[in-house]
C-alpha cells in the first residue's frame, strides 16, 4: 500500500516492513540526525532523501536492501521531521556523514550511500568531506551537481532518466568525477527515487544491489 501526495509536500510509502528501530545521533557540525534504522548486517546503507521527500519514503527500498544483506539507515535531512541543524546550517553533507559514522560506530564493516536529487548532492559532498575508506560504495540518483566532483571518494553509480532536467549536468559530474565509476541512462524523464515508480523502478533496485553487493 502507499499513499502519494504530490506538490511540495512529501510522498509518503509505506509497506509490511516496518524500520527495526528509530535512532538519533550528531551530525559532524553538531546538530541532530533523526533516522530509520533496518536490519543488523555487517555490511551498511546511508539513505537520503531528496528534497519532496523524507527518511519514510525509502522504506520499499530498505526492505530490499535487507533481504539484499545489507544494515540500512534512512535518515531525514535537517529540517524534516525531527532533525536539527548544527552550526553549518544548511550544509547537508554533514548529515549524510554523522550517519556514515553511525554505522561505522555500531560494528558495520563497510557502509555505503544512496542519495536522490538533493539527497544525492549532499551523498556526493559527504564523499569528498569523508576520510580515506568512510564511504566505500556511492549511489547517485539524478544528484544534483555539487562544485568538486573530482574529489569524491569510493566507488561511484550514476543514474538518471535521458529526459530528467539534470541529466546534461549527471554526465558533467561523471566525466569529472574519478575512477572507479559508471553511469546509467534510463529511458524516460522520471527524477530520482520518483524512478521507483515507473516501469524502470526494478531496473533501478536491481542496479543499486548489484553495485553495492560488489563490495
Amino acid at each position: 500500500m502507499f499513499i502519494l501526495r504530490m506538490g511540495m509536500a512529501a510522498l509518503v510509502l509505506t509497506s509490511a516492513a516496518a524500520a527495526q528501530e528509530r535512532v538519533s545521533f550528531p551530525s559532524t557540525d553538531g546538530g541532530v540526525v533523526v533516522a530509520d534504522l533496518y536490519g543488523t548486517a555487517g555490511k551498511g546503507v546511508v539513505l537520503a532523501h531528496g528534497s519532496m521527500f523524507n527518511k519514510e519514503s525509502w522504506a520499499k527500498q530498505a526492505s530490499e536492501l535487507v533481504k539484499a544483506g545489507f544494515r540500512v539507515l534512512a535518515i531525514d535531512f535537517r529540517g524534516y521531521g525531527e532533525s536539527k541543524a548544527g552550526t553549518e546550517g544548511k550544509a547537508l553533507y554533514n548529515d549524510v556523514l554523522g550517519a556514515v559514522r553511525y554505522l561505522h560506530s555500531s560494528g558495520v564493516k563497510s557502509v555505503s550511500v544512496v542519495g536522490g536529487s538533493m539527497g544525492g548532492g549532499a551523498s556526493a559532498e559527504a564523499a569528498v568531506h569523508a576520510r580515506p575508506g568512510e564511504i566505500g560504495n556511492l549511489v547517485l540518483l539524478a544528484a544534483v551537481p555539487i562544485a568538486e566532483p573530482e574529489k569524491m571518494k569510493g566507488r561511484k553509480l550514476f543514474l538518471v532518466s535521458s529526459g530528467d532536467a539534470l541529466a546534461a549536468k549527471v554526465r558533467e559530474q561523471f566525466a569529472r568525477a574519478p575512477e572507479p565509476k559508471e553511469l546509467i541512462v534510463l529511458e524516460g524523464a522520471a527524477h530520482a527515487q520518483h524512478l521507483f515508480a515507473t516501469d524502470q523502478g526494478e531496473r533501478v533496485m536491481r542496479e543499486i544491489v548489484r553495485f553495492l553487493s560488489q563490495d
